[in-house]
């Protein structure tokens, strides 16, 4: 399996690459976490990296995908990969494309989790955090008790709202997704490779639809 999931904020990507990655045995690979982990071990690319941000410049396309190319040659991607983050624009995409292709690993599907805007907003605006263990509630869809509580760690730790979730804050993200993702889903369309998932869905449901798509992939020589 070698996939990209497109999706906004909410649409649950995360779930699904999670549950992915149990039934497939192939790891996600979120750009932010290669940053992150890079940065935090000192590499050459992370290094790059904390140099451009700590300048308030975003990390240019190359050190991504050099972090991308290292993450991608190691023994747990031997089978494949979920790829999450990236990319967020058709010259990423093009570069990815090039990538792939140097490494002989070319994408098999690149799966769009489908959602309304509204229903994106009212599952962003109600989400909350265990601030204990990090689990993610909806006070709006599935609302963990009175007082909300995380029911792992008990009533003591609180559930948190990132600040990003906040109603003034999340219309800026998806109008930023709208911008970005369009173009996206019709590079992929072109290239053969796109399959769209009803993300309102309960996850199980979402899930099995997802399998399908991913099922029914076949891989496809990217765009020159």
């Amino acid at each position: 399996m070698r996939i990209i999931l497109l999706g906004a904020p909410g649409s649950g990507k995360g779930t699904q690459s999670q549950l992915l990655m149990k039934s497939h045995g192939v790891p996600q690979i979120s750009t932010g976490d290669l940053l992150r982990e890079a940065v935090a071990k000192r590499t050459a690319l992370g290094l790059r990296a904390k140099s451009a941000m700590d300048a308030g410049r975003l990390v240019d396309d190359a050190t991504v995908l050099g972090m991308i190319r290292e993450r991608l040659t190691q023994p747990d991607a031997a089978e494949g990969f979920i790829l999450d983050g990236f990319p967020r624009n058709i010259a990423q995409a093009e570069a990815l494309d090039v990538l792939l292709r140097e490494l002989a690993k070319p994408l098999e599907a690149v799966v769009l989790m489908d959602l309304d805007l509204k229903v994106l907003f009212k599952r962003l605006t109600g989400r909350r955090i265990c601030e204990d263990c990090g689990r993610v509630f909806n006070i709006l869809t599935a609302p963990p008790g009175t007082p909300p509580h995380c029911p792992k760690c008990g009533d003591s730790p609180r559930l948190i709202q990132r600040p990003d979730d906040k109603e003034e804050v999340i219309g800026k993200r998806l109008d930023v997704y709208e911008a970005q993702t369009k173009p996206l889903i019709e590079y992929y369309e072109a290239a053969g490779l796109l399959r769209v998932v009803n993300a309102d869905a309960p996850v199980e449901a979402v899930f099995a639809n997802l399998q399908a798509a991913v099922g029914a992939a076949a891989p496809v020589t990217a765009v020159d």
